[in-house]
């Protein structure tokens, strides 16, 4: 087995109605990570979900105004994730709208770099 390498999983829940500088939260946020020099995020798009606020968000093909629940998720060492969340905070404090921000402890077992 191949020498693990310690890192951290920052998760950020929210919906894709959350702005910031008027711009989608998760693809500002997206952009922001990029510049920032994190290895990467993925942002996944929910079929349903709720928060802290108890109102259900699903996708319906009838709904007028599409609101679902969005999850991002950053991999990197503990000393990106603690910059990009340092630098983060005082954004989604902004933001008038609830979400939910999560770090865990991980273990990454194979990094391979794909051709652009």
């Amino acid at each position: 087995m191949k020498t693990l390498k310690q890192a951290k999983i920052l998760r950020i829940y929210l919906s894709n109605t959350d702005k910031i500088a008027h711009q989608e939260a998760y693809e500002y946020l997206a952009y922001l990570a990029k510049k920032e020099g994190l290895s990467g995020v993925t942002v996944l798009k929910g079929i349903m979900g709720y928060g802290a606020s108890c109102k259900v968000s699903s996708e319906r093909f009838w709904s007028v105004s599409e609101k679902y629940p969005v999850r991002m998720e950053f991999v990197d060492s503990e000393a990106k994730i603690t910059e990009f969340v340092d630098k983060i905070e005082p954004i989604i404090d902004k933001m008038p709208k609830g979400c939910l921000v999560t770090i865990q402890d991980t273990e990454i077992l194979i990094t391979k770099k794909g051709d652009i």
